[in-house]
């Protein structure tokens, strides 16, 4: 495999009465520029693609419906925009076709703090989110790193660092409100904790990444802030006993609501980028939740666990900004890992596989990547078996890419035999459509093809996304 595979056709362009009712209608905020729809047209992947042909910047549910519409009207593709921070191409225009930007869309329309709900809007982010909750006693959980808008974390399934006691967005979406490929809106759940009415449509659009609809509201669970938060760090000799460590924790039932695995690469990394003077070695960064009494009994049996496996330089942080420092270390490791080796591109992966099968995964990826010579970090939520690996490629060598893509398809062939999956937070966009295949069989994409066409017939939305055609 020499390079990512993704379709190739050249878009037709846009119907120039189509153009014009769009422009007529959003005025400034329908921009043909080019520095606009470059913009629009690149992710955090390593796909080269042709940018939108426009993008509009909708500012409410009315006009997401007015622009799908006009766009299925002239079948022409509608490519659903958040915040842009996608890894697997999710966002790019491979058809061509109109960028929709909710960014705008950004207000919370209801808190819910005695039933633990709140509803918004889908360009809301997660530290915004949570900066309005703070006031109320509450938090939204959902931590996949990048400061992602809440519906393109919905249409991903994301999930990060709080995974292993929170769940992810497919537990915390309780309803939400898209609109479908004809410009309908259609409702799905309600605030009520459970339903057994009809199929559950909301858990199909979790997870569609804008095949099936563009999402514009969605009500979610919050929960509240915890008595008591404390953070530690602890440093091991290999990271098969940093992966044992949190294996064990959770197989013994310690309620951790965090376990981060950063390996040495990316503690040197992020040594560099925050200044934090870490030792460099494979490290978990761990964090617990509950009364001040639970927490401490949490803790010291999960440092009785890591000294069994030989980790040690055990440091807490229990004020805010101790914690801040730690996990800003933590969620800058992507950039902080770039600039390792500067000018280059990252091949970015992520397979999730049975806890029990973690530290055999992790360990027989590594000795792959050190085989072929290529610069690597990894950093992963082991707490529920999840972990992200990181080639480091120059843009200039096929060949360095051409390597990044065989580790990353050997990465994802054992993690399924190992009964996993071939992601468990990044999605499949262009990049994992033959995994899924792998992993599901003929007959279950074909099912998923068959959904996609009763609720997409003309296949404008995100076209060429989970499975090409």
């Amino acid at each position: 495999m020499n390079a990512p595979a993704f379709p190739t056709a050249v878009a037709a362009p846009l119907p120039a009465d189509l153009l014009a009712a769009l422009q007529a209608a959003f005025g400034a905020r329908c921009s043909t520029a080019r520095a606009v729809c470059e913009q629009h047209g690149r992710d955090e992947s390593v796909f080269d693609v042709p940018p939108p042909q426009a993008v509009v910047f909708a500012e409410s549910e009315a006009e997401v419906a007015q622009v799908v519409a006009a766009c299925a009207a002239h079948r022409v593709p509608v490519i659903p925009y958040g915040a842009g921070s996608s890894l697997e191409g999710h966002l790019l225009a491979v058809q061509g076709g109109v960028s929709l930007d909710v960014s705008r869309m950004n207000r919370i329309l209801r808190i819910d703090a005695q039933d633990l709900t709140v509803t918004v809007q889908p360009g809301v982010t997660r530290k915004a989110l949570n900066e309005a909750l703070r006031h109320e006693g509450l938090f939204f959980p959902i931590d996949p790193g990048a400061d992602a808008s809440l519906g393109g974390m919905a249409a991903t399934r994301a999930s990060g660092t709080n995974a292993v006691r929170y769940g992810t967005m497919r537990e915390n979406v309780l309803g939400l409100r898209f609109v479908a490929a004809s410009g309908e809106l259609i409702r799905t759940g309600s605030r009520a904790k459970k339903s057994s009415a009809g199929y559950d449509l909301t858990r199909l659009l979790v997870g569609s990444e804008g095949t099936l609809g563009v999402i514009t509201e969605l009500t979610v669970k919050v929960h509240p802030l915890p008595e008591a938060v404390s953070a530690a760090i602890c440093f091991f000799p290999s990271i098969d006993a940093a992966v044992q460590t949190a294996m064990q924790v959770i197989q013994i039932g310690v309620p951790i609501a965090r376990c981060e695995l950063l390996d040495t690469n990316a503690i040197r990394a992020v040594n560099a980028h925050d200044r934090l003077g870490l030792k460099e070695a494979p490290m978990l960064l761990m964090e617990f939740h509950g009364s001040e009494a639970g927490v401490a009994e949490q803790a010291a049996t999960v440092q009785d666990v890591a000294a069994d496996h030989g980790g040690d330089a055990f440091e807490w942080a229990t004020t805010p900004e101790a914690r801040t420092r730690l996990w800003a270390a933590r969620h800058h490791a992507y950039f902080a890992g770039l600039q390792m080796r500067p000018g280059c591109r990252a091949v970015t992966t992520d397979t999730c596989v049975p806890i029990s099968r973690l530290a055999e995964n992790i360990n027989a990826s590594i000795a792959e990547v050190e085989a072929a010579g290529l610069p690597y970090f990894i950093v992963g939520h082991v707490g529920d078996g999840n972990f992200h690996m990181a080639y480091l490629l120059d843009p200039a060598r096929p060949d360095e890419l051409a390597t990044a893509e065989r580790l990353s398809a050997q990465m994802v062939a054992r993690a399924l035999a190992l009964e996993g999956t071939c992601t468990g937070e990044h999605g499949i966009g262009l990049h994992k459509q033959r995994f899924l295949l792998d992993e599901t069989g003929a007959p279950a994409v074909a099912l998923m093809r068959a959904l996609k066409l009763a609720m997409d017939p003309m296949g404008i939305l995100n076209p060429g996304k989970v499975f090409s055609g």
